[in-house]
């Protein structure tokens, strides 16, 4: 009897180790959309970092841009350089306006960048010497492809030992998810995600498809506006 008693409880036991284990690492694993490890510079001021990844594109790019002219906000641009090859005039325009122009990378194929280290800062050299062709000066900000949760740490050591500070993110329009809606369920994600957080890095996409963006971005401005806070760029 007291055999079969312990024999139970230690099953028991054992079971409700494992969900603990279980759910205590789920819970405490951050996801690519719900962190940054962008820096905390400003404690005091509230702050909203507008970023916008995949781009430039003809068709969504320059009505960002006029959105964030006609608001007098700043974002920071991270690029795909072989789209910024053809699209000059885009980059351009969004340095002369006082954006910060990063590097995504130069092809955002996966297999290809993170393969190895080496391939990796091949990739990274190649977008920025985009950057450097159009503007006159290198990036040393770098958000990685999906983010940088779940990569190798011998990626993530090669990025930050090339002199890079990469950019994550804590908040998202999901505006690149299949089930994105229009502008307002963009908006409504991206308030949801932030949760007045005193930094928000919130992660946007400028490229072809995104249609409801620019206007999304314009509400979401609008919105952290009258909560007091202020736009930085990275």
């Amino acid at each position: 009897m007291n055999k079969r008693y312990f024999a139970a409880a230690a099953v028991i036991l054992a079971a409700a180790i494992a969900l603990l284990w279980l759910f205590g690492n789920f819970s405490a694993e951050p996801t690519a959309f719900s962190f940054a490890r962008a820096d905390e510079t400003n404690a005091i001021q509230k702050t909203v970092y507008l970023t916008f990844d995949d781009g430039p594109s003809d068709r969504i790019t320059p009505k960002i841009l006029d959105v964030l002219d006609k608001e007098n906000v700043k974002a920071t641009f991270f690029i795909i350089g072989i789209q910024a090859e053809t699209r000059d005039y885009i980059i351009k325009r969004e340095f002369e306006s006082g954006h910060t122009v990063a590097v995504h990378s130069y092809t955002h194929r996966y297999s290809d960048i993170y393969s190895s280290p080496e391939s990796l800062i091949k990739d990274i050299d190649k977008c920025n010497a985009v950057i450097k062709r159009l503007t006159g000066i290198s990036s040393n900000v770098y958000r990685f492809p999906g983010g940088s949760y779940g990569l190798r740490d011998e990626l993530i050591s090669a990025v930050t030992e090339h002199g890079l500070r990469y950019v994550d993110w804590n908040a998202s329009t999901r505006d690149a998810e299949w089930c994105a809606g229009d502008a307002e369920s963009l908006y409504r994600s991206a308030i949801a995600s932030a949760a007045d957080s005193t930094n928000i890095v919130l992660l946007s996409h400028d490229s072809t498809s995104k249609t409801y963006t620019p206007e999304a971005t314009e509400k979401i401005i609008r919105y952290y506006k009258d909560k007091g806070y202020a736009f930085g760029t990275f």
